[in-house]
């Protein structure tokens, strides 16, 4: 497969999982070749899977309140394991309830944040239900940072990084501590 089809799959899959499925007024405007590439599954648009199978969807996730070195490397690392990366932002409800406090920044700002980081295909806000957000991305392969517990995901295969940058310093509840927040 060449280098243009693999984008054009890259764009339908970004496209299909901003928006839970590929809008109607979307695929109405997809060339005849892409048209193909889709398909209707369980009443919305998707990208065939034997289509989709052409690349590989990385996905990592975190909470993102205060970006740091931490965060970028791990951005980095899970960005070698594929074509895409898609980067799964925590709720706001899920930050209180894993870590016992609100986040600094509301879902929407984070995720603003993590999608203009250079190596982030598409970031996404995390479902309350993470085997939801697991069947809308469908990843490949799920990249845990050194920090992270690790858990099984299915039809991926799970990576556990092992390099950390520098020292504890850098990690968000170390910074909020020093922070006083």
């Amino acid at each position: 497969m060449d280098d243009a089809m693999k984008e054009k799959i890259k764009r339908l899959v970004k496209i299909e999982i901003a928006n839970n499925g590929i809008p109607n007024n979307v695929v109405d405007s997809l060339s005849e070749i892409e048209k193909e590439f889709v398909e209707i599954k369980d009443g919305k648009f998707v990208v065939k899977k034997e289509i989709r199978d052409a690349i590989t969807v990385v996905a990592t996730g975190g909470v993102f309140d205060i970006i740091h070195a931490g965060h970028i490397l791990t951005i980095k690392k899970a960005k070698t394991y594929g074509d895409l990366l898609v980067v799964i932002v925590a709720n706001d409800k899920t930050v209180k309830r894993r870590k016992g406090r609100e986040p600094i920044h509301k879902a929407e700002y984070r995720k603003f944040i993590v999608e203009n980081i250079k190596d982030v295909d598409i970031a996404i806000i995390g479902a309350e239900d993470f085997n939801e957000t697991i069947e809308r991305v469908k990843p490949n392969v799920v990249v845990f940072g050194y920090d992270q517990k690790p858990f099984s995901v299915k039809n991926a295969k799970i990576v556990k990084l092992k390099e950390k940058l520098f020292d504890e310093r850098f990690k968000t509840h170390k910074i909020i501590e020093k922070l006083g927040i």
